[in-house]
This record gives C-alpha cells, sequence and structure tokens, in this order.
C-alpha cells in the first residue's frame, strides 16, 4: 500500500487483540519518527513515555474511562509537555545544537537571547500550551507513522491529567501529560468501527486555494 492508502486504512481502533504485541523494530520507527519530526526552534518541548508494563497501565485506565486499548494495546505512549519554557531548557537545546554541528555563529546566538528574553517571560501556563501544541505535532507525525507501519493506533485525550501526572510522578520531571497514543492491533470481530467506511469532508468543503 502507499502512504496515502495506509492513512486510509488506519482508523481510531475501538478494539485492540491483547494477545498481539508490536514488534520492537516497529515501535522504534515510530518512536524514532516522532524524534525526528517538526519542532518550533528545534526544543522539542516534550517527552515520550512508552509503557508495557501491565499493572501499570490498570491504574491509568481506571482514570481513563476505562478505554480497553489501555491494556489491550502493545505499548502505550504518552506524551508529556515540559510545565515551563526555562532559560536552563533553552539554553541546554542551543548548546546541544552547537556541539553537534560544531559551529557557533552571530544568528544562533541572537535567536537564543531572543528565546530567553521572550520565553520566559510569558509565564508557565502560555509556555506549556506551546509545548502542548509541539506534542500534537509529534502525535499526527506518529498516527503517520503507525499507519506506514500498518500498527493500529488510537489517540486518547479522555484521561483525567492530574491524576495520570501523579500516577507517573510527572511534575518532579517538569513535565504535564498531554495525550496518550496506544499502539497494537485491531481485534477485527469486536470492533464495531473496523467494517465502517472512513468518513471525511470532500475536497471541496475542506481545500480552499488562492491562486
Amino acid at each position: 500500500m502507499s502512504l496515502l492508502e495506509k492513512l486510509k486504512w488506519r482508523y481510531a481502533t475501538k478494539k485492540m487483540d491483547a494477545s498481539k504485541s508490536v514488534p520492537p523494530e516497529k515501535v522504534d520507527s515510530i518512536l524514532e519518527a516522532v524524534r525526528h519530526t517538526a519542532s518550533s526552534s528545534g526544543l522539542q518541548p516534550y517527552e515520550l513515555i512508552v509503557i508495557t508494563n501491565k499493572d501499570l497501565r490498570e491504574k491509568i485506565k481506571a482514570i481513563a474511562n476505562n478505554q480497553s486499548q489501555i491494556t489491550d494495546c502493545s505499548h502505550l505512549i504518552i506524551f508529556a509537555a515540559w510545565d515551563d519554557y526555562t532559560a536552563q531548557r533553552i539554553n541546554d537545546a542551543f548548546d546541544m545544537t552547537e556541539n553537534i554541528r560544531n559551529f557557533k555563529n552571530d544568528a544562533g546566538v541572537a535567536y537564543r537571547q531572543m528565546l530567553l528574553k521572550n520565553y520566559p517571560a510569558r509565564g508557565p501556563e502560555a509556555n506549556f500550551t506551546h509545548a502542548a501544541k509541539q506534542a500534537y505535532i509529534g502525535l499526527g507525525t506518529a498516527l503517520i507513522a503507525a499507519a506506514e507501519a500498518e500498527v493500529d493506533s488510537t489517540p486518547m485525550e479522555g484521561f483525567d491529567p492530574k491524576a495520570l501526572d501523579e500516577i507517573l510522578n510527572l511534575k518532579e520531571k517538569g513535565l504535564r501529560s498531554v495525550v496518550m497514543l496506544p499502539l497494537g492491533y485491531r481485534k477485527e470481530d469486536e470492533d464495531w468501527l473496523v467494517k465502517l467506511k472512513k468518513v471525511r469532508r470532500p475536497n471541496e468543503q475542506f481545500i480552499s486555494w488562492i491562486k
């Protein structure tokens, strides 16, 4: 299948087969795609937490409307955004870039100073909102990468973020949970959605051309 065909194949899987596990190489490929996706200023202001522990996933299921994909999936990915843009985090990102590229230029120095001046001054809530939007870019890439690998997935916001943060001790790491993504394989005989046609708005209602 082409990538477009695979995107038509994918859907928000409602019932996953707990007996099937996604091969490590496919999981690694999906995670690596997210690591290389677009990121504002190259800061990558979020982290991925991959959970396979069944007991931990049971705890998460309890604060996520008992959605079965959380425990039936093979791997549960948590997208956790920075709780703030601090000077330390900004400097660490620019230092890494300079070390890897082995050079420093005036434009890079000026851009670093601009972020150091503007980002921390916006305050933690505005910065978390921005970081969370960056995490959603990663989520989109993960969905595409999973489809390309013919792995099923379901983006999930239906959980108590404060409870999840507590379960995973995210506050201590300066992180806040944003969205979850179970990876696995559909259980076709128990998934009511799998046989239904995929519905998307037609091009003329979705795309406008300005020439």
